[in-house]
C-alpha cells in the first residue's frame, strides 16, 4: 500500500540523499533508495529515470518558471534586470527546499561527474533564458549576454545561500550578487572636488 502514497516521489528523494551522503553516490543503488523509502523498485522509476535524476529532477520546472518569468515581464524592462528578476521569482521555490538544496549540493561537490552534469544543466538554462529574451525582442548578442551573466550571478548567489548561517533567502544573496557586478562593471565616476565644480559655475 504505501508505493501509491502521494508523497512518493518526496520520500525516495529523501531517502535517495540520505543514503548518498552516508555511503557515497556510487555505492548507492535505486534498490536501496527503495529499500530507505519503504517503496519498490517500479515505484521509483515511475518518478525517475535514474538515481542521478533525484538530484537534477528539478531541471524542468526550473526552466519553466525562468521563461515564464522572462515572458511576464514588463515591456521596457532591460534584459539583465529582466534575468534578474526572474531569477529572483524563483527565490520562494528554493527557500521552501533549502535543506534538500544543501545535501545535494554537498553530493554533487563530492562527485567530479555530477559537477559536470550540473554545469550542462546551468548551461541548458541560460540557452533557455536567452531564448526566451530574444522570443520579447531582445536581440541575440544582448540576449546571450544577458542570460550568461545571469546564470553567473545565479552560481555564485546560490554558492553563498548554501553556506549562509544566518538563513537569508536565495533573493537576498542574487540582488547582492548583481549589486557587486554592477559596482564591477560601472564602477563609480571620481567626485568632482567642490572648489572645481565652484570654479566651474562661476565661468
Amino acid at each position: 500500500m504505501a508505493r501509491w502514497e502521494p508523497n512518493a516521489r518526496e520520500r525516495l528523494a529523501k531517502a535517495a540523499l540520505e543514503l548518498f551522503e552516508e555511503r557515497g553516490y556510487d555505492q548507492t543503488a535505486v534498490a536501496d533508495i527503495a529499500a530507505r523509502a519503504g517503496l519498490t523498485e517500479r515505484t521509483f522509476f515511475r518518478y525517475f529515470a535514474d538515481k542521478r535524476e533525484v538530484l537534477f529532477g528539478g531541471s524542468t520546472q526550473l526552466k519553466d518558471m525562468l521563461e515564464g518569468s522572462i515572458a511576464a515581464a514588463p515591456g521596457a524592462t532591460a534584459p539583465i534586470d529582466t534575468v534578474a528578476g526572474a531569477l529572483e521569482a524563483t527565490s520562494p521555490f528554493f527557500d521552501e527546499h533549502r535543506e534538500f538544496s544543501r545535501a545535494r549540493q554537498a553530493v554533487i561537490s563530492a562527485h567530479p561527474a555530477l559537477q559536470e552534469r550540473e554545469l550542462i544543466k546551468l548551461a541548458s538554462l541560460s540557452a533557455a533564458m536567452a531564448a526566451a529574451l530574444q522570443r520579447r525582442g531582445t536581440p541575440e548578442p544582448a540576449a546571450i549576454l544577458a542570460a550568461e551573466t545571469g546564470t553567473a550571478v545565479f552560481k555564485l548567489a546560490f554558492a553563498r545561500w548554501v553556506a549562509d548561517g544566518k538563513d537569508q533567502g536565495l533573493a537576498h544573496h542574487l540582488r547582492e550578487a548583481l549589486a557587486q557586478l554592477k559596482a564591477v562593471a560601472l564602477p563609480p565616476q571620481p567626485e568632482v572636488p567642490a572648489v572645481r565644480r565652484q570654479a566651474k559655475r562661476a565661468g
